[in-house]
């Protein structure tokens, strides 16, 4: 199958994204083009690192490198400044230099905790950032949002620090778990409402779950979702403006997430957040209800949960302390319509009414 490469044009740094099947065997390629320096520091947890350091490392060292490496216990819980500060030690201890790299390996933990500690170490090195999940890869391993959760909320302390270049092989699918496959397509149907309503009907036509997909299929959607927050992140990089539309269904799905402590994956807890927003939505009047029912459908046949039965207090009181706060008043995104979402900016009163409107439907 043909290679995508996606050019991420931002006003800190252009880069290339590389989708394809067998490409983690060149990330020492791309990371020599990309970022140069004579040390690697591959930066992973104890699920991904067994699976796939090895062969980042072996591909680091055929490029010249130097290879280190910091391996961090996986889990959400354990993205977290405590985390971070041992990733930083093991970084110094291997003596990496201004001019050094790091190499993330892993899911969308693993994207943040690395990119995080390349923007912090002697004020900001090189990250190439290697994802190995779907979710990571259509999301977080771009734009260059990096973050650690703290007690009150998730993604609270971070910084925008742009990778060198991203290498998405989709071979890493084959080890990960169905279940987690299908949590990361919550982000997928997020960006499809978002900006593409050709990317809908075909997840409608075959979900991402079908068993049996080829590596071509998957790798296609892959770089379609990179293209959609390319041209999203390329116009916003931090996040002033439209990139909060990248934000669809995270208001909720933020407050879900951190209520369950995070025990429900992330693209789960989207999902939840953009069926929920939907129907409130719906019932204010800014989408119809045949909208409302797609997403829901869609997110249904993906076999993700579409609402939840947490307090209404317990959801506004973590969507209180989201980073998309700002005094009294939240910024939210909206579903209008399949490919058109909308900006708002509401109260802490006006988002209790959104979720008395829009979760608990069917409890």
């Amino acid at each position: 199958m043909a290679e995508h490469t996606i050019e991420v044009p931002t006003p800190t740094k252009r880069y290339l994204c590389h989708v394809g099947a067998g490409i983690l065997s060149e990330v020492g390629t791309y990371a020599r083009k990309s970022a140069g320096g004579n040390c690697a520091c591959i930066v992973s947890d104890s699920n991904v690192a067994p699976l796939y350091a090895d062969k980042a490392a072996s591909s680091l060292e055929r490029a010249g490198y130097r290879v280190a490496r910091s391996v961090f216990p996986a889990g959400e819980e354990h993205k977290r400044l405590s985390t971070l500060e041992r990733i930083l030690e093991d970084m110094a201890d291997a003596s990496l230099t201004r001019d050094d790299i790091v190499v993330a390996v892993g899911g969308g933990v693993t994207g943040d905790m690395g990119g995080l500690a390349a923007a912090l170490y002697q004020r900001g090195i090189e990250v190439v950032q290697v994802p190995t999940s779907l979710l990571a890869m259509v999301d977080s391993s771009v734009g260059g949002k990096t973050a650690v959760d703290l007690p009150e909320g998730k993604n609270l302390v971070g910084a925008f620090w742009q990778p060198a270049s991203v290498v998405a092989d989709v071979d890493c699918f084959k080890t990960i778990s169905h279940d987690l496959f299908r949590d990361s397509c919550g982000e997928v149907i997020k960006h499809a409402v978002l900006s593409d309503p050709d990317l809908f009907s075909r997840l409608e036509k075959t979900p991402l779950t079908t068993p049996g997909l080829s590596e071509g299929e998957l790798a296609d959607v892959v770089a379609r979702n990179i293209e959609i927050k390319r041209d999203v992140v390329a116009t916003d990089e931090k996040e002033h403006g439209r990139r909060q539309a990248l934000n669809l269904g995270h208001t909720i799905g933020h407050a879900v997430e951190a209520a369950s402590d995070f025990e429900l994956g992330h693209g789960t807890c989207v999902a939840i957040g953009l069926c929920c927003m939907a129907w409130a939505a719906e019932k204010k009047g800014w989408c119809d209800e045949a909208t409302a029912a797609r997403i829901e459908r869609l997110a249904e046949a993906h076999g993700m949960p579409t609402d939840t039965s947490l307090p209404h207090d317990t959801i506004l009181s973590f969507a209180a302390h989201d980073k998309k706060r700002h005094a009294s008043s939240v910024n939210i995104a909206v579903p209008e319509a399949i490919g058109k979402v909308s900006l708002r900016t509401v109260s802490l009163d006006e988002l209790r009414e959104l979720i008395d409107l829009g979760c608990g439907r069917s409890v």
